[in-house]
């Protein structure tokens, strides 16, 4: 029978549990808050949406760390071969990057996010912008919309509000004290995939914020990564320390301090440097002596000499060690709202194997607002809309047991 099912939250989980719902024959409104639906999709599309990896499955299983096995029944259902057919069957081709990063052959979300919102409402499901969830109502689900206050009270409701980054595009994380109140265990929201402040030195920090270090190595708890990043005025940014952002936040809140450890020379061992240092004449400035002997100018012997005062007293030896892993402190995550994700949210003790909350039979919830974390490269746009396409089966099963 028909049932009628509420989805809070118009981003990719949430319409994905739409689509899956709706096609099985049941009501389906979405409510958003916003003016229009898949705003921080749409953005994250403006540079070319990263829609997954290519990777092999296995290791695209494992990239979400202590979380990857409560994920992985999600990803089995919806691989990232399945996320290509998907797109494709909306009309958008993909294509697979030199990183192994897979984006729409148009590099932009607007053309999908269309086809998408069409394909739904001609599955019959109702979307309500500017419907914003403000809180429980006894059984039901209280909301503002541009008419008044509303009460609505579906046979089951799933909860796809995201966690707490970008807030000016919808997720805000209004949501926490509703669901706390009602007992739901939820770890608190921090930034991930961000950028970290770091206490440079007003000259250094004149000189050289927006400078990129490219062609580096750099190394913390999450392991080894080359690539490039970017000093900051506040300190710095970019993809490559996005990929530290997680091990980076946890040892700062360990330990109080933590420090990116980057290999300004990859190309170079140690030896190599010390025997191309010691070479250079006694007389020269320490500027030559990095330019000859380690390659070295610009921001990255600045850096050198930013954060290794008596950098150009060292030996040799002691010198190439330095260029192999300058640390550079960090001081704490730049703001959640900046992050391009969030870290933290529903507990899993508190969601069933099905994704509905245990202290509250029919209400379910998917995507970002669940407590796991992914790195960039896909695959929190894939966990996403996998975890909203098991969620819509688990409120499917729910439905056909009572």
């Amino acid at each position: 029978m028909t049932k009628q099912i509420a989805i809070i939250g118009g981003g990719p989980a949430g319409l994905m549990a739409a689509e899956v719902l709706s096609a099985a024959g049941h009501a389906v409104t979405v409510y958003e808050a916003m003016p229009t639906f898949g705003r921080k999709f749409l953005l994250a599309g403006k540079s070319g949406l990263n829609i997954t990896h290519s990777e092999d499955f296995s290791s695209f299983a494992e990239r979400f760390g202590s979380d990857s096995a409560r994920l992985r029944p999600a990803l089995e259902a919806f691989t990232p071969d399945g996320v290509r057919a998907w797109a494709a069957g909306l009309g958008t081709e993909t294509f697979v990057g030199t990183s192994g990063r897979v984006f729409p052959t148009v590099m932009k979300a607007s053309p999908l996010l269309r086809a998408w919102l069409r394909r739904l409402e001609a599955q019959g499901v109702k979307l309500k912008a500017r419907h914003r969830w403000v809180g429980f109502a006894g059984n039901g689900y209280r909301f503002e919309t541009p008419e008044g206050p509303i009460i609505v009270q579906p046979d089951a409701a799933l909860l796809a509000l995201g966690g707490a980054s970008w807030p000016r595009l919808g997720s805000d994380a209004a949501w926490v004290p509703w669901l706390r109140d009602k007992g739901i265990a939820i770890a608190d929201l921090q930034p991930s995939n961000c950028g970290f402040d770091v206490a440079w030195s007003e000259a250094f920090r004149e000189r050289f914020a927006g400078e990129p270090l490219k062609s580096v190595s750099t190394t913390s708890d999450a392991g080894t990564f080359q690539g490039e990043f970017v000093v900051s005025k506040h300190g710095i940014e970019g993809s490559l320390v996005y990929a530290h952002s997680a091990a980076l936040r946890d040892r700062l809140v360990a330990e109080g301090q933590a420090a990116l450890a980057v290999d300004l020379a990859p190309g170079r061992t140690i030896e190599r440097l010390a025997r191309d240092l010691v070479r250079q004449d006694a007389k020269a400035s320490f500027s030559n002596r990095l330019r000859k002997g380690a390659g070295l100018e610009g921001v990255k012997a600045a850096l050198i000499r930013e954060l290794v005062p008596d950098a150009n007293r060292m030996a040799s030896e002691e010198l190439a060690r330095v260029i192999k892993a300058l640390p550079i402190p960090v001081l704490r995550p730049r703001p959640i709202a900046e992050a391009i994700s969030s870290a933290g949210g529903i507990a899993w003790s508190d969601l069933d194997e099905s994704y509905m909350l245990k202290l509250l039979p029919g209400l379910f919830a998917a995507g970002e607002m669940l407590d796991w974390e992914a790195p960039t490269g896909g695959y929190l746009l894939t966990a996403c809309l996998a975890t909203g396409r098991s969620a819509a089966r688990g409120v499917e099963a729910w439905l056909g047991s009572q």
